[in-house]
């Protein structure tokens, strides 16, 4: 790789670690190609990406970055799990870790905010942001669905006590 090459991955890497809700930087040492794969897929259905990189050039890429702190988890075999979604690339993360044990969360950052292990995996058990909007969408339609019952209840309270009275007179 020469260093125009180097330059560029500093570059893309930057705009990843200023853009990214959150970084997950994990050790996969020991994964096979295709259980790579299965977390690159993983990832791409959750709308956050992964990406493995020199240790030393993201360490360049991070100088002057919010999450300037995961610098000192990049030692060994690291990948760098992130999403615009706070909470996506962590999700991904915790699941993969689940059924790969040599797949090993190291910490990462949200923003500002170190994350340590017991971080990512808090970060992960929270909502989606798609999640928060149908549920945010949900209480702003209720209200509007009780008066409707509200207005309507009424008129049917109503025509039951008719329907009752002509009941009665009838028989």
């Amino acid at each position: 790789m020469d260093r125009a090459q180097k330059e560029k991955l500093v570059e893309e890497l930057g705009q990843i670690f200023e853009s990214s809700g959150v970084v997950v930087v994990s050790h996969y040492a020991g994964l096979t190609v295709a259980e790579m794969q299965d977390l690159r897929a993983r990832a791409r259905a959750q709308g956050s990406s992964v990406r493995v990189a020199k240790n030393r050039l993201a360490k360049i890429a991070l100088e002057g970055k919010p999450c300037s702190s995961i610098a000192d988890f990049l030692t060994g075999m690291t990948v760098l799990t992130f999403s615009e979604d706070p909470v996506a690339a962590a999700k991904v993360s915790e699941d993969f870790a689940k059924d790969n044990e040599k797949f090993v969360i190291l910490g990462g950052s949200m923003g500002e905010n170190a994350l340590d292990r017991a971080g990512v995996s808090a970060v992960s058990k929270m909502p989606s942001r798609e999640e928060l909007i149908a549920s945010i969408a949900g209480m702003l339609g209720a209200p509007a669905s009780n008066i409707a019952g509200a207005i309507g209840a009424p008129a049917s309270n109503i025509a039951s006590i008719i329907s009752t009275i002509e009941d009665k007179a009838a028989a």
